[in-house]
């Protein structure tokens, strides 16, 4: 199987798929989507094993396995040795999604920062990247990377929303730059100028449904499919053919999930 359109990050375990899941994955399919990762890391860990369980049922899925920011007081040995054991599965092929945010404070700021030290140590045990989670704590996160891990590491900082000159951090510091529908929002010019100065080949997309679905679904349940429409919008920013941003990210994706 090659890699075409990758799906770099949706939470397929989401109850919201409850009815439909199959469906959903039907539809990404026909949209085009040659892979999907489904991230662990958005609620329990019974979530990234759920998401493990999906990518064992589908040969085009990819799973990761960690915990969330907003659940990292919840985060301890038990939990940890449930992640190290999913990392042992071949298709749990990253750690997280895990980081910083501190937009909501469901979790002490410490606690986040001792939960993603911790998973930053496991991305670096099973030698498999890291999806990083990041709102309002980008100082934060680039002090815990450093301290962790100062000769950089293998990631993604995904759904990114900061301004370029963070994003040229992350980038020198060896991780790659996901976008979400939030690149097409009508009032995100910013954001589309700071990735329009970022290169290609350090670039992914997501839906990280089913949050943040793109116009014209804004406002429902997002889906994988939709990610076509992200792509597109990265396209009409770098000036380039859609088809073009889909051999760049396709190839960034499969060399940092070992897509095949």
């Amino acid at each position: 199987m090659s890699v075409g359109l990758v799906d770099t990050h949706c939470h397929l375990s989401d109850r919201r798929y409850d009815a439909d899941r199959d469906a959903v994955i039907e539809r990404a399919r026909q949209a085009g989507l040659t892979h999907m990762v489904a991230v662990g890391g958005g609620g329990p860990i019974a979530d990234s094993e759920a998401s493990y369980e999906l990518a064992r049922r589908f040969p085009f899925l990819r799973s990761t396995a960690g915990i969330h920011p907003h659940d990292a007081k919840s985060y301890d040995d038990q939990i940890e040795a449930r992640i190290a054991a999913l990392l042992q599965r071949p298709e749990v092929v990253a750690v997280g999604e895990t980081g910083l945010d501190y937009y909501y404070g469901h979790s002490p700021h410490q606690a986040q920062r001792e939960a993603l030290a911790r998973h930053i140590a496991l991305a670096l045990r099973a030698a498999k990247p890291i999806v990083l989670h990041c709102r309002d704590a980008e100082a934060d996160l680039r002090e815990v990377l450093s301290a962790e891990a100062p000769g950089g590491l293998r990631g993604v900082v995904h759904c990114f929303t900061g301004g370029y000159e963070d994003a040229r951090w992350y980038l020198d510091y060896g991780l790659v730059i996901s976008f979400t529908g939030i690149l097409c929002f009508p009032k995100s010019d910013a954001l589309r100028d700071t990735a329009a100065r970022l290169p290609l080949d350090r670039l992914m997309v997501e839906t990280d449904s089913p949050y943040l679905a793109p116009p014209p679904h804004r406002g429902k349940r997002n889906e994988p499919a939709f990610v076509t429409q992200v792509a597109a919008t990265l396209a009409v920013v770098h000036g380039v053919s859609t088809e073009a941003v889909v051999e760049a990210t396709a190839r960034n994706a499969g060399e940092l999930f070992s897509l095949v």
